[in-house]
C-alpha cells in the first residue's frame, strides 16, 4: 500500500488549497515533487492557486539525501515552470525559512505574501552547489543583480520586510496566514508578468569585476561561489537557454568533490550533535548558569548563554575583577549591536539577566556551573570546592579546561555522576564548537542536557573522552610540531602559512600563533616535559621566541613583526636568521619544499592523529573529528574535514606522505593502524 502523498489540494469557492507537509522542512523530495505536479493539474479548474507549508515553515531546500543518486522525475525545473505557465495564477503564502528550492517554487508564484521575519535565499553554495530550478536565472530577474549575488554567492538571507522594500514581496502579512491570504484574494492585484520573462539589469563590467574579486577572496579557494556567479550572469541570456545551462552545472557539481565534502561537513554536524550516548537520556531544564571566571573566555561563555534565554551569575576572584568582567559582557553586547545582531531591547533584557559577583555564594540556584579560570589545577579545584559549598548536589559542574584531566580536577567533590568537561573555544561567544568531555562517571542525563544546553547555545557539541588535549588540541599539538620540524629543515614561517591559506585555512599555523599569543602553546609545552618521550623530536625554535620575549601580535613581536596599531604580520629578518642559524647548529642541511610539500605534510600529520583518537576511542568516529577541526580550527568546510578530506584524497597518499614524514623524524611519529596498513 502507497503511503499518502505529503501534497494535498482542497478547493473552495473557486480557490485551491494546496499545502505541503513533508516534516521537519518540507524538503522537495520526490513525493513532493510529484505531489505539487499533480496539484498543478488539478489547480486548473480553479480560478486561483495558494501555495502553503504545514508547520512552521515553507520549503526549505531540497532533499540532499537524494543528490548522490541519479535524480527521479518529476524534475524539480519542471514543476517549478509548470506552476509558473498555469493557467491558474499561484499565491506562495509563506513562513518561516524558503530556501534553495523553496525559493525557486516561490518566484515561480504570481504572487508572494509572508508572515514578518521570514526567511529567504539560495543556500546551495553552501553545499557546493548552484540553485537546479532556475533560481540563479530568477534571482537577478526578480531581486537585482546585487541581492542575487548575496544571496546565490555569499550565501546571505534576506527578511520578508527587506524584500518586501524592493517588492520581490508583495505583502508581509499578520500573524494568521490563511486569514491574510483571503484578505489578499479580496483585492487582488493584477497578475504580473512571470518573472523568467522579464529582463535582468546587469551591472556594468568594472562593478562586476569588483563582485566576482570580492567573492574570490571570501571563498579561499571553493569554487562554487564563483560558479553561481558565472551562472547568475546567465541571466543576461533568453530564460530557457540560462536555465538549460543552470540545470547541467547543477548536475555537474552534484558529483563534485567539493560538493561531496560540503554534504558531508552538513549531515555530520547533525549527526555528532546527538550521540549514541545520550539516545534515550532526557535533558534537564537548565534556567540558570553560573560562569565561574569572567576573563575573556568566561565573558564569551556568558555572553552566549544570555543570548539563549538564560539567566547568568557570572563570579570573579574580587571586586575589581567583577567590575572588568562585567564591562567585557557589556562591550561583547554592544558588539553584537552594533553588527545588528541584536536590539537595543535585547541588549537591555540581556544585561538584566546577568549577575556580576564576587561571592560565589551568588551561584546558587544555578541547574550548571561552567569554571573559566585560567590552566591551572590547583585554580581549578579551589572554584569547584567553593561551588560545592553553595550548589545542591544536583547542579551539573563542567570545567572549561583545554588540556587538563577533569577527573583531576573532580577529585573529592560529591556525586561525581554530575561533572564533566565543556571545552568551549574563543571567542565563546563566536566560536560553535564545544568539546563534551565524558568522565567515566558522567550520567547519560547529565551528557544528554549538556548536548541540549550547546544546542541552545548555537553550538555545534562533539563528545570526547579523556586525553592530553581532548581531540582539537592534542591534534593541534601535533600540527604545530611537524610545523616547526619544518622550519627546523628548510621552511620559513610566511611559506608555511601560505601554502596553508592556499589549501584553505583563513590563517596558517605560525599566524594563528601570533594571534592567540604564543605563550598559551609555551606553558602546555612546559607542563608536558615530563611526560615526554624522550625519543621523539623536540625543536625549540618556539621557546626561544618565548624567551626573547616574541609572544605575538600583543607584544607586537612573534613569528612575524607588526607595526603598532596594526594586525598585519610582516616578515622579520632576525626570526628567520634565527631560524637559519638554528638549522645549522643543529647540523641540519635546509632543503626547499614547495607549498604541496608542506600542504600534504601537514594534513597528513592531522589525519593520523585524528585516526589514532578514533582507535583509542577518544572520538566515536571520523565525523567528530572532522566537525573538530572544521568548527574549532579553521579546516576549510568545503574539504569536508581532514578524514573526510583523507578519503577523497586515498588512504594510501595519506598512508606515502606520513611514511616519510616519520621515517625523517624517527620515534616521532606513531602510526595509526588504517595509514600503516595502507
Amino acid at each position: 500500500m502507497s503511503s499518502p502523498s505529503p501534497v494535498r489540494t482542497q478547493i473552495t469557492n473557486g480557490i485551491a488549497w494546496v499545502t505541503v507537509d513533508n516534516p521537519p522542512v518540507n524538503a522537495t523530495s520526490t513525493a513532493v515533487r510529484r505531489g505539487l505536479e499533480e496539484a498543478v493539474a488539478q489547480a486548473q479548474g480553479a480560478r486561483l492557486a495558494v501555495l502553503m507549508c504545514a508547520g512552521k515553515t515553507f520549503i526549505a531546500g531540497g532533499d540532499m539525501s537524494e543528490f548522490d543518486r541519479p535524480p527521479e522525475p518529476p524534475h524539480l525545473p519542471d514543476v517549478v515552470n509548470a506552476i509558473e505557465a498555469s493557467r491558474t495564477p499561484f499565491i506562495a503564502a509563506m513562513q518561516g525559512k524558503v530556501l534553495g528550492g523553496g525559493f525557486e517554487i516561490a518566484m515561480a508564484c504570481a504572487w508572494r505574501i509572508a508572515l514578518p521575519g521570514t526567511r529567504f535565499g539560495l543556500p546551495e553554495v553552501n553545499v557546493g552547489l548552484i540553485p537546479g530550478a532556475g533560481g540563479s536565472q530568477r534571482a537577478p530577474r526578480l531581486l537585482g543583480m546585487e541581492t542575487a549575488i548575496e544571496m546565490a554567492c555569499l550565501g546571505k538571507t534576506f527578511t520578508a520586510e527587506a524584500l518586501a522594500e524592493s517588492g520581490a514581496i508583495d505583502a508581509v502579512v499578520s500573524d494568521d496566514l490563511r486569514q491574510a491570504v483571503e484578505a489578499f484574494i479580496a483585492d487582488l492585484p493584477p497578475r504580473p508578468v512571470p518573472v523568467s520573462q522579464r529582463t535582468a539589469r546587469m551591472p556594468s563590467p568594472e562593478a562586476l569585476s569588483a563582485a566576482r574579486e570580492r567573492i574570490e577572496k571570501r571563498a579561499r579557494g571553493q569554487q562554487s561561489p564563483l560558479h553561481n556567479f558565472e551562472a547568475l550572469q546567465w541571466a543576461a541570456l533568453p530564460f530557457a537557454e540560462g536555465q538549460a545551462k543552470e540545470r547541467a552545472l547543477h548536475l555537474k557539481l552534484r558529483l563534485s568533490d567539493e560538493s561531496r565534502a560540503l554534504r558531508h561537513a552538513f549531515f555530520a554536524e547533525r549527526a555528532v550533535a546527538r550521540p549514541a550516548a545520550i539516545a534515550g537520556a532526557t535533558p534537564r531544564e537548565v534556567r540558570k548558569v553560573a560562569v565561574a571566571g569572567g576573563g575573556l573566555m568566561g565573558a564569551g561563555i556568558a555572553t552566549a548563554c544570555l543570548g539563549a534565554g538564560l539567566e547568568v551569575a557570572l563570579i570573579e576572584r574580587d571586586e575589581e575583577a567583577a567590575q572588568a568582567a562585567r564591562e567585557r559582557v557589556e562591550r561583547l553586547l554592544d558588539g553584537a549591536l552594533g553588527r545588528g545582531r541584536i536590539s537595543p531591547a535585547e541588549r537591555e533584557s540581556q544585561l538584566a539577566a546577568l549577575h556580576v559577583s564576587a561571592d560565589h555564594a551568588d551561584a546558587a540556584g544555578a541547574d550548571l556551573a561552567i569554571e573559566a579560570v585560567f590552566e591551572d589545577l590547583d585554580a581549578k579545584r579551589a572554584v569547584f570546592a567553593r561551588l560545592a559549598e553553595v550548589l545542591d548536589d544536583t547542579a551539573i559542574l563542567a570545567t572549561n579546561t583545554s588540556y587538563l584531566n577533569p577527573e583531576e580536577i573532580f577529585s573529592g567533590l560529591p556525586a561525581p555522576g554530575r561533572c564533566l568537561g565543556l571545552h568551549f573555544f574563543s571567542p565563546a561567544h563566536v566560536m560553535k564548537l564545544v568539546e563534551v568531555v565524558r568522565l567515566p562517571a558522567t550520567g547519560a542525563e547529565v551528557l544528554s542536557t549538556a548536548f541540549a544546553l550547546a544546542r541552545r547555545l548555537g553550538k555545534v557539541p562533539v563528545l570526547s573522552g579523556i586525553c592530553d588535549g581532548f581531540i582539537g588540541n592534542r591534534m593541534l599539538a601535533a600540527y604545530r610540531r611537524e610545523a616547526e620540524y619544518l622550519l627546523a629543515d628548510g621552511a620559513l614561517p610566511h611559506q608555511i602559512d601560505a601554502a596553508m591559506r592556499g589549501f584553505g585555512y583563513a590563517m596558517g599555523p605560525f599566524e594563528m600563533q601570533d594571534m592567540a599569543g604564543l605563550q598559551i602553546a609555551w606553558a602546555n609545552r612546559k607542563r608536558q616535559a615530563a611526560t615526554r618521550d624522550p625519543g621523539e623530536r623536540y625543536e625549540t625554535i618556539s621557546d626561544m621566541l618565548c624567551e626573547m620575549g616574541r609572544l605575538g601580535q600583543r607584544s607586537g613581536r612573534g613569528w612575524y613583526r607588526y607595526e603598532e596599531g596594526s594586525r598585519t604580520p610582516l616578515r622579520d629578518p632576525e626570526v628567520e636568521a634565527l631560524i637559519e642559524e638554528y638549522s645549522a647548529k643543529r647540523g641540519i642541511a635546509r632543503r626547499e619544499f614547495s607549498a604541496e610539500d608542506i600542504t600534504a605534510r601537514l594534513i597528513a600529520v592531522l589525519v593520523n592523529e585524528g585516526a589514532r583518537i578514533v582507535e583509542e576511542g577518544i572520538a566515536a568516529g571520523f565525523d567528530e573529528v572532522d566537525m573538530v577541526q572544521i568548527h574549532g580550527y579553521g579546516f576549510p568546510r568545503w574539504r569536508g574535514g581532514p578524514m573526510h578530506h583523507a578519503r577523497t584524497l586515498g588512504w594510501k597518499e595519506i598512508s606515502r606522505t606520513m611514511r616519510q614524514v616519520a621515517g625523517e623524524s624517527p620515534g616521532s611519529w606513531p602510526l595509526a593502524e588504517i595509514v600503516s596498513s595502507n
